[in-house]
């Protein structure tokens, strides 16, 4: 009991229950290793039993918890409500963004006053729902807040106050779900890249009447050859990647003076575009950057105008030491390898004297990493722009991976937030007996409370000051995270509460600043009431056609009008089938091909056949399928026509779809076997196809019609390439 206590106290979980009727155990050593990470001492009896009185000692001489939340406008939390009368409270506002003024002034007031503390006028009782009359608000942010009580008990904590809910979608809106670097354009340099999202963009917005793009996280990845492909494992969440650079649109490109040199690389890129569109190559992600590296280095070169400097320097200055961090980190991985684990000893802590002799000698190619940085931000910009002045009514809507790698940027500046030794995964459940294991580390929830979540702020701050709206790939990771020891199978893995109070509290905050939706990736397992209290706070769910059926009743697909509103309504993801292999049942034999299978190939088909099946006739009962069956272009159609008679605010076209495409861009629980995160979009047979051909696709327009029919009076939507002119 000792142990299940100490852990309780701690927010690790003894058992969880992967469905209603079963409770698995978790074994002692896991909650003994994951205590360890949390810097637990539970290894012997006596061990437990002291860190469970000084816990538990703690928990009763605490006079406010670590993070205090205000919801601007809804009723006090129970921890200031409940503070002893006369206690003073003193809150020491942070500076508003931006602001380099004289900092805010201290706001000084009495908890629970006495009757002779209390104004003559405050023998009112205030209306049930809201604050007290003590309470005067602050001003949004994250502040820090001290109390101290008439006996002289006192604490110092986090106060965020947020908003009660993040911005939402102006009105229903229809967008593009994509992988950017699939989407090649004829000016490509071998994948797809920030001047290409900008022209989807725009002519999406200008000519389909889209409201957004979403695309992949855009985070700077580990280097090395070969670099991991996913853009779910980066190095760094808070910083873009620079292969993401569209180099024509750099402005100082022009003034390069060895233009031979540009010209080799530039037939260097288009042989790599040839292949990938032509000759059935996979998107390289290294030869890529090698050439676009070499370009970076020659444009660096060119001296920035004063404009430009200053704009640079005024990046440099928002940045901070974060910036500095991951610029030193890209120069010292150049010269000692990607994994800062196995650097020198000196330089393994970014505080070190040791590495900050190493930061005044490679104060150039800091300097380089720096400028990378800033110049991919302008180009996130202009794709927002480009968006915006499309029409969208959000934009770009930018992903956020769950985590980063072990030997990234952000566990090197950042060690004392990581748990040292663990590693977020997914315990078993019905399709993965095993569990999985995502080899990300995970942010320790009593680190983040104790640095006011500065981390955390900094990361989202990073994301939104590009995006019209942000996705949260994993989003019930605000509230619990299944963590796993190293070396051990995910099955010995444990839950570790959040304090997700405080979590939604800033993301709702930034959000808000930022004027930007949320939407939380919330498939597959979801804890009890983790989808009400995002709802609460107005962040958006996911909602798949595929797994929207009447589960607590008849297990048909569930009608349309039952769909909640407050989601992002399409019919796959980059983790899941396209349509047309859903349809057509290719995505089971592709798994069939490469073994992935646990139960025999006729008896797959024969259950996959019958889902279909039965979603295709609840789409000819709605009339929705006016072409009849065996057409599977109508039928993608019907799929859409299908989820616009949702109430769901935004709906997602997988852009792969609208041309037939049949290969997924990943398929979990592959490695080598499958060429996850490499592949080009294409059409139903497998061809290549770019930017410009898709907005000329005569199927593409057909399926966009559905979403978005073109107006009667002319003139008001461009017209497909190749269309007749009345």
């Amino acid at each position: 009991m000792g142990l299940s206590r100490l852990a309780a106290l701690h927010g690790v979980a003894t058992s969880y229950s992967p469905s209603a009727d079963v409770t698995v155990s978790v074994p002692d050593d896991t909650v003994t290793a994951v205590l360890a990470a949390l810097g637990v001492d539970a290894g012997t009896p006596a061990a437990v039993r002291k860190a469970l009185d000084a816990a538990e000692s703690a928990a009763v001489s605490r006079l406010l918890p670590p993070t205090v939340v205000v919801w601007s406008g809804e009723p006090l939390p129970a921890a200031l409500t409940a503070l002893p009368p006369d206690t003073t409270l003193t809150i020491e506002p942070e500076p508003a963004p931006g602001a380099t003024a004289t900092p805010p002034e201290r706001l000084t007031q009495v908890a629970n006053p006495t009757a002779s503390e209390a104004p003559a006028s405050g023998a009112a009782v205030e209306p049930a729902g809201q604050a007290p009359g003590w309470w005067s608000e602050p001003p949004l942010g994250v502040h820090r807040l001290a109390a101290r009580t008439p006996d002289n008990r006192h604490a110092a904590v986090t106060l965020v106050v947020a908003p009660a809910r993040v911005p939402q979608p102006p009105a229903r809106v229809h967008g593009f779900l994509v992988q950017l670097y699939s989407l090649l354009s004829a000016r490509s340099w071998g994948m797809g890249d920030l001047g290409d999202l900008a022209d989807l963009a725009a002519w999406s917005g200008r000519s389909l009447g889209s409201g957004f793009v979403q695309v992949n996280p855009l985070h700077a990845s580990v280097p090395g050859r070969p670099t991991d492909p996913s853009p779910y494992r980066p190095s760094s969440r808070r910083f873009p990647d620079p292969v993401h650079l569209h180099i024509e649109s750099v402005p100082e490109y022009g003034h390069v003076r060895d233009r031979a040199a540009l010209d080799d690389l530039r037939q260097d890129a288009a042989a790599l575009s040839e292949a990938v569109l032509n000759k059935g190559a996979l998107i390289d992600r290294d030869a890529v950057w090698e050439l676009k590296r070499q370009a970076l280095e020659l444009i660096h070169e060119v001296p920035l105008t004063p404009g430009r400097r200053a704009a640079y320097c005024d990046f440099l200055a928002g940045q901070g030491q974060a910036l500095e961090d991951h610029a030193l980190w890209c120069a010292l991985a150049e010269v000692h390898g990607s994994d800062w684990h196995s650097w020198p000893e000196g330089l393994r802590d970014p505080r070190s004297p040791h590495t900050a002799r190493a930061r005044a000698e490679l104060l150039d190619r800091v300097d380089f990493h720096c400028w990378l940085a800033w110049l991919t931000a302008t180009q996130l910009d202009a794709a927002q722009q480009a968006a915006r002045d499309a029409g969208m009514a959000v934009g770009i809507v930018h992903d956020l991976a769950v985590g980063v790698h072990p030997a990234g940027a952000d566990t090197w500046s950042q060690q004392d937030a990581f748990a040292r030794g663990m590693s977020v995964g997914a315990p078993p459940d019905a399709f993965n007996a095993r569990g999985q294991d995502w080899g990300l580390p995970p942010w320790r929830p009593d680190a983040l409370a104790a640095s006011g979540y500065a981390p955390y702020r900094g990361l989202l701050r990073g994301l939104l000051a590009h995006a019209g709206a942000l996705r949260i790939d994993h989003v019930m990771g605000l509230f619990r995270l299944w963590w796993v020891p190293e070396g051990r199978p995910p099955t010995e893995g444990t839950y570790v509460g959040q304090d997700a109070e405080a979590m939604l509290a800033v993301l709702v905050l930034e959000a808000h600043r930022a004027g930007a939706v949320v939407i939380g990736e919330d498939l597959g397992t979801v804890e009890p009431g983790v989808r009400e209290a995002l709802a609460r706070r107005g962040v958006l769910g996911t909602s798949v056609l595929w797994f929207e059926r009447d589960w607590d009743g008849t297990g048909e697909p569930l009608p349309p009008e039952r769909w909640r509103q407050d989601c992002v309504a399409t019919a796959t993801t980059h983790d899941l089938p396209s349509t047309a292999a859903r349809l057509t049942g290719d995505h089971v034999w592709l798994r069939h091909r490469l073994g992935l299978l646990t139960r025999p190939l006729e008896q797959e088909l024969a259950e996959d056949a019958t889902e279909t099946a039965e979603w295709l006739a609840y789409l000819a009962r709605l009339c929705l399928l006016p072409e009849g069956e065996g057409d599977e272009e109508a039928a993608i159609r019907a799929v859409h026509r299908f989820l616009l008679l949702t109430p769901a605010r935004m709906t997602g076209v997988w852009l792969p779809d609208t041309v037939g495409d049949r290969r997924p861009q990943n398929l979990p629980g592959t490695w080598d076997q499958y060429p996850n995160w490499r592949l080009p979009i294409a059409d139903a047979e497998g061809h290549p196809v770019t930017l410009e051909e898709l907005a000329s696709s005569p199927r593409l327009h057909r399926l966009m019609e559905v979403l978005s029919p073109r107006p009667e009076h002319p003139g008001s939507r461009t017209a497909p390439p190749g269309a007749r002119r009345p």
